[in-house]
Order: C-alpha cells, then structure tokens, then sequence
C-alpha cells in the first residue's frame, strides 16, 4: 500500500524593512553605474569597458533570479520557492524547530548574498554556528536544526510553520 502525498502548506515570504531598503539603494546604485557608464561612452568602446557597463545589471539580474519566493511544507521536506525552481531540504531527521526573532544578528556572510532580493547563502555567527539562510525578513527567522547543517526561513506565520514541522522534530517531547 501507498501513502498518499499531504498537501502542502504554503508561506509567503514578505520582505523586511532591510532588505527594501537593501535592494532599493543597491538597484539604485547599480542601474546609475550602468546608465553613466553608457551615457560616456566612447564611439567604439573596449570590450572591458562593456563589460563595465552590463556587469551591473547582470548582477541586479542574477540575484532577482536566487531570491525567495515562499515556502511550503509537503511530506518531510521544505520546499523553497525561487522564480522558475526550487531548492528542496529534506526534513526528515529534524532535530529541533523554532521561533528565533533575530537569530540571524551578528553574522558573518561566507558565501552568498547579505541584502540584494534576500538573504542567501552560507552564514556564520555565534548563536547558531554555520548555518544556509532563506531570509527576506531576518526579525522573523526560524531556525530549523538537522544534523549536519542548520537551516534559517523567515516565513509569513513563523508560529503556523513551527507548529506544522514541531511533530516532525526529535526534541518534541522535550517542549
């Protein structure tokens, strides 16, 4: 016999006052690089000097592509929502789930962007080690621990998504 898959709870994931602020500043910062580079051209430009000018908006465009969509929970695994895919995280040796407004403070980016379109990548700090964000809002994160890695969400209703995955964690009787 087959089980059946649940259907999945879908989050959003709503931006923070930051990363507006964040995304904004920067989109400004590097669509005017582009547009004085272009305005000063020379006639026949070298090819670094094009590459000067459209690197800016191939980064603008690269970090839309890797940004948070939301996040849904389907059958043990996290699923994380990215315009046109998705990264699945299985949960299936969940150690603990929770609520941690402002966990991420204090971190120290090793890999992957701190603010363009959200917050991705592998972090560090001293409350939670090394961990791989999925952040948009970093004072709602939730803060989900397996056994080799640590991983850090910031979902619409951060008390809703722990609820659903505390079943799941090894320390529910501990709660």
């Amino acid at each position: 016999m087959t089980t059946q898959p649940t259907a999945p709870h879908v989050f959003s994931a709503p931006w923070g006052r930051q990363l507006v602020l964040i995304t904004s500043l920067c989109g400004v910062i590097l669509f005017g690089i582009s547009a004085v580079l272009l305005a000063r051209a020379p006639e026949n430009p070298p090819w670094m000097y094009q590459v000067g000018t459209w690197m800016p908006l191939a980064i603008f465009a690269l970090c839309a592509l890797f940004s948070v969509r939301g996040y849904s929970l389907q059958d043990h695994y996290l699923i994380v929502h990215r315009p046109g895919w998705r990264t699945r995280v299985n949960l299936e040796d969940l150690q603990s789930v929770s609520h941690q407004p402002d966990a991420t403070r204090g971190s120290i980016r090793i890999f992957g962007n701190g603010g363009l379109f959200g917050f991705t990548g592998l972090f560090r700090n001293q409350k939670l080690g090394r961990y791989r964000a999925f952040a948009t809002d970093i004072s709602h994160t939730v803060v989900i621990r397996l056994p080799i890695r640590t991983i850090v969400v910031t979902p619409d209703n951060p008390q809703k998504f722990v609820d659903l995955l505390h079943p799941l964690a090894r320390d529910a009787d501990t709660n």
